[in-house]
C-alpha cells in the first residue's frame, strides 16, 4: 500500500548547521557562534563557521534535493543573519540570501517549510537576558514579522520553534549545548513560558502578515514511549507515562503540547513544579494556545513500557536487550516510535502529523568506488517508513515526513563527528556525494512509499 495521494516527502536542515559565512555580509554572532569559541565545549573545538558552506553553495544543494525527488525540504532561518542585534536594524543581504534560496526551491519544484527558530539565537539577545527576559516574545514577534513580510508571498507553510525542549534543557539546565549555561529550575520554567508566549505571539504574527493563505504548526521533540506489547494494559501504560505521570521536568509533555494544542498547563504538572513554576499572567494561555494547522514532532529513539505488574497507573521500564542495535551515537533504533507517535499524538490533539526529524547518525565514508555506501541508513529508513504507513493505515492523520538530514553538517556539541546526511559532505572540499541511502530515499519517493515491505511492529 502506498502512502496518501497528498502525502509530503522531505527532508530537513539547521541554519547554523550547514550555512556557514559566520560572518558574511554583516550577520550577527549567535550563541552558538560564541558557545563554539569556548575551549572544549564543541568536539575538538569545531564550530559552524564555515559547516558546509550552504550560504554560497545553495544552488548546488537545491539540484541534489531536486534530483532526490524531494517535494519539500525543511529549512531554517538565522535570526542573527536577518536582524543582526535581534533586534533594531535589519539586514537587506540576510534576506536577499533566504530570498535566493526559497526562489531557487520553488522554480526545482520544492516546497520550502520555514523554521523561524533552530537555536541559533541572536548573541546580542543573550546578553539581554535571552529568554528568561519576558521582552523576548515581542523581540521573536517582530523578527518573525519581517521575515513573513518578506517571504509569504512564496512560503505558505511555518514553524515556529524547533525542540524548545532540548535548546533550553541542554542549554540552559545541563549547559552541554549553546549558551551553556546551568540555571535553577525556576528559571527554566520561565524561560519555558517565555518560550511558549514567543511561539504564540509569532503565530499571531504569522497570521497577521502573510500574503496568501498559509498553514502554521509546531516542532516540538516531545517525550514519548512504545507499549511494550500491542496489549490494552501496555498501551494505556505508554499514554500514561506519555500524558498522565506528571514530575519536575522541563521535558514533560504537559508543558510543551498541552499550552499549545489545548491551551492550557495539566494541573499535575503545576502541582509538581510548585513555587518553582512559571508565572501565568492573564491572556498568556490564549496567546500561547493560538490555533495552530498542523502538529509537526521530531522522532529518533523511543523506551519501552508496560502496564506495572501491580495494576498501579503509570507504566514500568523495559530495557533493551543486550546487543540491541544502536545508531552511532548510541541511541536504539525504534521503528515502532514512528507508528505509536503518530497514533498517540494523532489522537490527543487531532492534528494532521508531519514527522519534522527522523534519521540516524553513521560512520559514512566515500568508498574506494567513489560512492557512499550506507546500508544501515537504507535498512532504518525502511523500517521507520514502513511503520509510519501502518500508522496511516490504522487511522492517523500522517501528512508527511522530513528526513533528517539532508546533508552530512554540524552536529552540534559532536561538532563534525557525526553523520546524519542523505549527501555526504567532505569537509575539507565541501565536495557533496549523494549517498547509497539518498538514491534510495528518491525510489521510496517516486513510488510514494508502495515498496515498503510490510513489516510487523517489533521487526528488529
Amino acid at each position: 500500500m502506498p502512502f496518501p495521494n497528498d502525502f509530503v516527502w522531505g527532508a530537513a536542515a539547521a541554519s547554523y548547521q550547514i550555512e556557514g559565512a559566520a560572518r558574511a555580509d554583516g550577520k550577527g554572532p549567535s550563541v552558538w557562534d560564541m558557545f563554539c569559541k569556548k575551549a572544549g565545549a564543541v568536539f575538538q573545538n569545531h564550530h559552524g563557521d564555515v559547516a558546509c558552506d550552504h550560504y554560497h553553495r545553495y544552488r548546488e544543494d537545491v539540484a541534489l534535493m531536486q534530483q532526490m525527488g524531494l517535494h519539500a525540504y525543511r529549512l531554517s532561518i538565522s535570526w542573527p543573519r536577518i536582524i543582526p542585534q535581534g533586534i533594531g536594524p535589519v539586514s537587506s543581504a540576510g534576506l536577499a540570501f533566504y530570498d535566493r534560496l526559497i526562489d531557487a526551491l520553488l522554480a526545482a519544484g520544492i516546497e520550502p517549510y520555514v523554521t523561524l527558530f533552530h537555536w541559533d539565537l541572536p548573541l546580542a539577545l543573550y546578553h539581554r537576558g535571552s529568554w528568561l527576559n519576558r521582552d523576548s516574545s515581542d523581540w521573536f514577534a517582530d523578527y518573525t514579522r519581517v521575515v513573513v513580510e518578506r517571504l509569504s508571498d512564496r512560503v505558505k507553510n511555518w514553524m515556529t520553534f524547533n525542540e524548545p525542549s532540548i535548546f533550553l534543557g541542554m542549554g540552559y539546565q545541563t549547559g552541554i549545548h549553546a549558551p551553556g549555561d546551568r540555571l535553577r529550575f525556576a528559571e527554566l520554567t520561565r524561560a519555558a513560558h517565555n518560550i511558549l508566549l514567543s511561539h504564540g505571539k509569532a503565530v499571531q504574527a504569522i497570521r497577521a502578515y502573510t500574503k496568501q493563505s498559509c498553514r502554521v504548526g509546531f516542532a516540538p521533540a516531545a517525550v514519548g514511549r512504545i507499549p511494550h506489547t500491542d496489549s490494552p494494559l501496555d498501551i494505556v501504560a505508554a499514554k500514561s507515562v506519555m500524558f498522565g505521570s506528571f514530575e519536575k521536568s522541563i521535558s514533560h509533555n504537559g508543558l510543551w503540547l498541552d499550552p499549545v494544542f489545548l491551551g492550557e498547563y495539566p494541573k499535575g504538572l503545576l502541582d509538581a513544579f510548585g513555587d518553582e513554576g512559571p508565572e501565568i499572567l492573564d491572556g498568556d494561555m490564549t496567546t500561547i494556545g493560538q490555533p495552530l494547522d498542523f502538529f509537526g514532532i521530531n522522532i529518533y529513539a523511543w523506551e519501552r513500557v508496560k502496564a506495572k505488574a501491580d495494576g498501579k497507573s503509570g507504566g514500568e521500564l523495559v530495557p533493551y536487550p543486550v546487543g540491541y542495535p544502536v545508531t552511532a551515537l548510541g541511541w536504539p533504533v525504534t521503528p515502532d516510535a514512528l507508528y505509536w507517535g503518530a497514533r498517540f499524538f494523532h489522537e490527543r490533539y487531532r492534528k494532521p502529523i508531519f514527522i519534522t526529524e527522523n534519521g540516524l547518525s553513521l560512520r559514512d565514508l566515500v568508498s574506494v568506488d567513489g560512492k557512499v555506501h550506507d546500508p544501515q541508513r537504507i535498512d532504518f529508513l525502511t523500517r521507520y517508513l514502513a511503520a509510519l504507513r501502518r500508522a496511516s493505515e490504522h487511522g492517523a492523520d500522517v501528512a508527511g515526513y522530513f528526513q533528517w538530514s539532508v546533508m552530512d553538517n554540524f552536529e552540534w556539541a559532536q561538532g563534525y563527528r557525526e553523520r546524519f546526511g542523505l549527501i555526504h559532505v567532505d569537509y575539507q572540499t565541501l565536495a557533496r556525494t549523494v549517498k547509497d541511502s539518498g538514491h534510495f530515499y528518491a525510489e521510496i519517493i517516486r513510488k510514494n512509499g508502495s515498496n515498503l515491505p510490510d513489516l510487523p511492529l517489533s521487526a528488529i
